[in-house]
């Protein structure tokens, strides 16, 4: 941002909407939860703030530390929160610390472009921990304020005079309140994911994640590529179809867009879409721009040079985006959210816009790369004819009627409850392990599909192949959802799916595929929470009469040193769920009140589409190092 465009920041651009009244006492509200995930969203809350400074260009370098007793700092060289009087009688500052929604975002020029839209960030992270300290360079002298459970413990004070040519900024130090938080352990790699997210997205800004506990680690951040390197990053494992990263950007009506894409050979898309550096996971009006933009555009293209005959119908948006890799981000100065999650943008005007610069910009692309843009519309060709073939198959998956599904003997055995919100099905892998669970179930309410061996992958396969696939048509047609672009979610059969397989490699080899599909074709099966995977005990710990199912090495151990050394005692194994007898089965592993299961989260979306082309892909080395790396954390590997 050019020096004559910059605007002052002061005390005067502090709005006060309301106050902070019910945030310990609901903490959910506005943080989503307690759990690892809330934990982790105060961090990124006190870092947006940063990233609000940087992308009104006053920032360049914010540091992140885990320090010692897990609490955190942020330092930014930024402007430096106002500490001037505010009109409600107190510094600025701590107006911002202890109001909820006062900011410089409600309103007038302290920051144009924004992602903490709401305001409610640093003062909820205030009001969850044991104490914020906070330190502000500006107004030539360093500041410090302090409080304990977001009350003043510390008014605003002068420390020290800045020295020369020191920099302004923002130190923010917080401890999450171990009486709001279960469990106040943060985790490296999940705030790794996030910062390396948030450099690619601005380009140029140094990030450096610090951790203090153990041996110590330190990570650095910055990507001049921007969304190019982004898109790199995504395609890493991939084979390119175009080498060449597109890379098309514009402004108007004061709406700033940024696409970097690019094809590789594999069958799936791969598209992330960001507003004022907020990940927009369910898209919205510039995700559609950008789709009928690049659809209209490809065939055009193809039309003028004949690479589409006349006789031959127009691609469809599923074909153009079939192996496709693509990073959106735009900047709006009122985007309109659905939702506090902030994950779809609503803003009519902006689809026209990003439609617009897309479109002109991947014309001129494609004009000056003539074979590279025969490749991608090659490409984009195939898909079209797999997709027919696609739709033949995907006709033997609907369901004509309720009765249809008895078409599938020795499959499905259905449940006689109708309604999707109390049932659920089960994922069990051969016939021996579905037939005792058959037997075990609540035929009230569990549903049973036994698979019959490995399903195909589907990363490395088009739709047409994956539907020819008897075990994927089954499940489809199980689950009434449909798959990809007519996935219903409102349609489902049951309300949980859960993965039942064997304690053994080619349980883990199934479940993953089964993950991979779900994850490709149906994601928001994950998204919503309507995927698990079943905990069946590893060992069954017999003497005498008493029987003891044990879920893990740990607890064995911990039993047979409870049970002391008898040799009448009998340990069993199990590999296979066929090895249980139906009342075993229900018992320790479908029961809901005794079993346990894990839930499936999408925590990343970046890393989850990335581990799934490492391990599923068609590329041998990255998977090659992958094991390499991870080879010592195996654990209970065929016993």
């Amino acid at each position: 941002m050019s020096e004559d465009k910059k605007i002052d920041y002061g005390a005067e651009q502090i709005q006060v909407l309301e106050g902070l009244e019910a945030v310990r006492k609901r903490p959910g509200m506005y943080i989503g939860s307690t759990s690892a995930r809330g934990l982790h969203h105060l961090v990124y809350e006190v870092v947006d703030n940063s990233i609000d400074e940087a992308l009104a260009g006053y920032c360049s370098h914010i540091e992140v530390t885990i320090e010692v007793d897990n609490s955190i700092t942020v330092v930014d060289n930024g402007r430096g929160i106002p500490v001037a009087m505010h009109k409600v009688g107190k510094p600025a500052v701590e107006v911002v610390l202890t109001v909820l929604h006062a900011g410089g975002k409600f309103g007038g020029e302290g920051y144009p472009i924004s992602g903490g839209l709401h305001g409610v960030g640093i003062s909820v992270v205030n009001a969850l921990s044991i104490f914020t300290n906070v330190e502000v360079k500006r107004d030539g002298y360093l500041w410090n304020i302090s409080f304990t459970r977001g009350i003043t413990d510390s008014p605003l004070r002068k420390i020290r005079p800045l020295e020369k040519n020191e920099e302004t900024g923002t130190k923010v130090m917080f401890k999450p309140d171990h009486e709001i938080f279960p469990e106040t352990i943060y985790d490296f790699n999940t705030l790794k994911i996030r910062l390396r997210e948030l450099a690619f997205l601005n380009k140029g800004l140094h990030i450096t994640l610090t951790d203090k506990r153990g041996e110590g680690r330190q990570e650095i951040y910055c990507y001049e590529g921007g969304l190019i390197s982004f898109v790199e990053f995504l395609n890493h494992e991939k084979q390119a179809i175009n080498p060449t990263v597109i890379n098309i950007d514009g402004e108007k009506d004061k709406v700033i867009v940024d696409v970097a894409m690019q094809y590789n050979d594999g069958y799936s898309e791969n598209i992330l879409s960001f507003v004022n550096d907020i990940f927009t996971e369910e898209g919205g009006t510039h995700l559609s721009g950008f789709r009928s933009g690049l659809t209209r555009t490809i065939n055009d293209y193809g039309r003028t040079n004949g690479i589409i005959k006349d006789n031959e119908e127009n691609l469809s948006g599923d074909d153009v985006r079939e192996g496709l890799t693509a990073v959106i981000s735009i900047k709006v100065r009122e985007p309109q959210f659905e939702g506090q999650t902030k994950t779809k943008l609503g803003n009519s005007e902006v689809k026209g816009i990003v439609d617009t610069i897309l479109s002109d910009g991947l014309k001129e692309y494609l004009e000056e790369h003539p074979n590279e843009a025969k490749r991608i519309i090659e490409k984009t060709i195939a898909a079209s004819r797999a997709r027919e073939a696609a739709r033949r198959a995907r006709e033997l998956t609907r369901r004509k009627n309720a009765l249809e599904i008895s078409s599938l003997p020795g499959k499905l055995a259905d449940c006689s409850e109708k309604n999707p919100d109390f049932t659920e099905i089960y994922l069990v892998e051969g016939d021996s392990a579905g037939g005792s669970a058959k037997q075990g179930r609540d035929r009230k309410f569990q549903a049973i599909l036994p698979l019959r061996g490995k399903i195909i992958n589907v990363e490395k396969a088009r739709l047409d192949k994956i539907l020819a696939n008897e075990e994927i048509r089954s499940m489809i047609t199980a689950f009434g959802t449909g798959i990809g672009e007519e996935f219903d979610l409102s349609k489902r059969r049951y309300d949980k799916i859960i993965i039942m397989t064997d304690a053994d490699v080619d349980g883990s080899h199934i479940r993953t595929l089964l993950l991979t599909f779900f994850y490709r074709f149906m994601k928001p099966l994950i998204v919503e929470g309507h995927v698990y995977i079943a905990q069946p005990p590893l060992y069954q710990v017999r003497k005498g009469k008493s029987v003891w199912y044990l879920y893990n090495e740990d607890a064995l151990q911990a039993k047979l040193n409870e049970l002391g050394n008898d040799s009448s005692i009998v340990v069993q194994r199990y590999k296979g769920l066929g090895e249980m007898n139906p009342e075993q089965l229900w018992e320790t592993t479908m029961d809901p009140e005794y079993r346990t299961m894990l839930k499936v989260h999408l925590e990343d979306a970046v890393e989850a589409d990335h581990i799934f082309s490492v391990l599923m892909g068609d590329k041998v080395e990255p998977r090659r190092k992958f094991i390499q790396d991870n080879a010592k954390k195996v654990r209970n590997l065929d016993l």
